[in-house]
C-alpha cells in the first residue's frame, strides 16, 4: 500500500514540476508525472531491498525527493534540447 501512495506522490511532484518549471509548451503534458512515478517506486523499492522500515520517515523523504529533483532536471534538459533542436530546424529550413 506504501508503494501506491509514494508513486501517487511521485506523480504529483511531477505534475508540480511540469507547471511550475518554465517551457510547458516543449514537453508532454505526462513526462514529468511519469519520471516522478518511475523514480519514486524505484527509490522506495531499493530503500526497502536494502533494509529501510516503510513507517520510517526518511524513506518517505527520500522517495519524494528524488523523483522532484529528477523531474525537475527533466523538464530543464528536455526544454533545453526542444527549443535548440527546434532553432536549428528552422535554421535549416530558412538558410
Amino acid at each position: 500500500m506504501e508503494l501506491l501512495f509514494v508513486v501517487l506522490g511521485g506523480v504529483i511532484v511531477g505534475l508540480l514540476a511540469h507547471f511550475v518549471l518554465p517551457g510547458r509548451d516543449t514537453r508532454g503534458v505526462a513526462l514529468a508525472p511519469a519520471m516522478g512515478a518511475a523514480v519514486a517506486a524505484v527509490v522506495w523499492e531499493g530503500l526497502t531491498w536494502l533494509g529501510w522500515p516503510a513507517d520510517g520517515g526518511w524513506i518517505w523523504v527520500v522517495s519524494l525527493v528524488a523523483p522532484a529533483v529528477v523531474s525537475a532536471v527533466v523538464c530543464r534538459v528536455t526544454t533545453r534540447s526542444r527549443r535548440a533542436h527546434d532553432d536549428a530546424l528552422v535554421a535549416r529550413l530558412v538558410g
